[in-house]
């Protein structure tokens, strides 16, 4: 299955997730970038701005002309105007029979929703006139609003390549939530924990700045593995990389329920620990699973090989790969 993949050359979540784990199913030939992107070839930037590398292909992917006559199906990869624009632009250059597929990773609920805020609704409009798509993958499915058949809920995931070489046993923070107040949620959440615990002196408090931020790359994801109690929260939309990080570092997380279509989430009570919306037990039950211990590994231990089984990129992309070849075969 040759996949003409349309991305943009910013760094963008599932985007770059799925990218990668197309890669590690189908091989580097089968998926062609389109326009050529210099940060999926070369780590210029530290972990998740290099979620999208893969390494070993820098001079077969430069030099490489796409065929536009030997495309099996189009991904667009990200609700933005560059990619809009970059796929309008070649769209009449692909037999229309080709499977159209489109990636959208946004924060908005409604498909597409995100060009409202960033520009582009014309173009989509124009492209969907033109050849609407067949599917649509879509980040913020929520629970509560219906959408179209041929729209699957596709929440991130978590790239294993990025895992701390060692998984720590000692722990250097007891409750943490580092994250800045993108939702009144997360403002509630930090007035409430900022003077107990360990909070105050762990940075888990107001006003944090992601400029400032001291825990970047592997660094942030060993300091996050460090932590008896991970917290998640909603910022702007409900899916948060913290939710799959925690779990994939298999770090005991505390969270808020998210509200969005997830396959195979996490079980209540055996994987995660969801707290009240309005967070009236989370400090018990913070204080509760510091004092139980082994059911606290447990519950991490097995959130994280739940992970594994069903919330790596590569899951993601098998599930994409299964409902095209599922499209091609009806």
């Amino acid at each position: 299955m040759n996949l003409l993949y349309i991305n943009r050359p910013n760094f963008d979540y599932i985007q770059d997730f799925i990218y990668t784990g197309l890669i590690s199913v189908l091989g580097k030939e089968q998926v062609i970038e389109y326009p050529w992107n210099f940060k999926y070839h070369v780590n210029h930037r530290p972990y998740p701005k290099n979620i999208g590398l893969v390494t070993g292909n820098f001079f077969g992917s430069l030099f490489s002309k796409v065929d536009f006559k030997n495309i099996d199906a189009v991904i667009l990869s990200s609700c933005h105007p560059f990619n809009m624009q970059k796929y309008l632009e070649i769209m009449d250059k692909i037999d229309t029979n080709v499977p159209r597929i489109f990636l959208d990773g946004g924060d908005f609920p409604e498909v597409a929703g995100d060009l409202s805020r960033l520009g582009g609704e014309e173009i989509y409009q124009e492209i969907i006139k033109k050849r609407p798509f067949d599917l649509i993958f879509k980040r913020e499915y929520l629970l509560n609003k219906s959408y179209e058949a041929n729209v699957h809920s596709l929440p991130l995931c978590f790239n294993l390549k990025h895992l701390p070489s060692k998984q720590t046993s000692n722990y250097k923070y007891d409750v943490a939530f580092w994250a800045v107040e993108t939702a009144p949620i997360r403002t509630k959440s930090l007035e409430l924990l900022e003077n107990k615990f360990d909070c105050k002196s762990n940075g888990t408090v107001r006003n944090q700045v992601m400029s400032k931020y001291k825990r970047k790359g592997t660094f942030y994801l060993e300091e996050l593995q460090s932590c008896k109690i991970g917290l998640n929260f909603r910022g702007g939309g409900w899916d948060t990389l913290r939710y799959w990080e925690l779990a994939a570092l298999g770090c005991f997380m505390i969270s808020q329920r998210p509200q969005i279509k997830i396959d195979n989430n996490f079980i209540e009570g055996e994987e995660i620990i969801y707290c009240k919306d309005d967070l009236s037990d989370l400090i018990e039950l913070c204080n509760y699973y510091l004092e139980h211990e082994e059911e606290r590994k447990r519950i991490g231990s097995n959130a994280q090989k739940r992970l594994k089984k069903h919330h790596s990129n590569i899951a993601r992309a098998r599930f994409i790969i299964e409902k095209i070849e599922a499209l091609q075969n009806d």
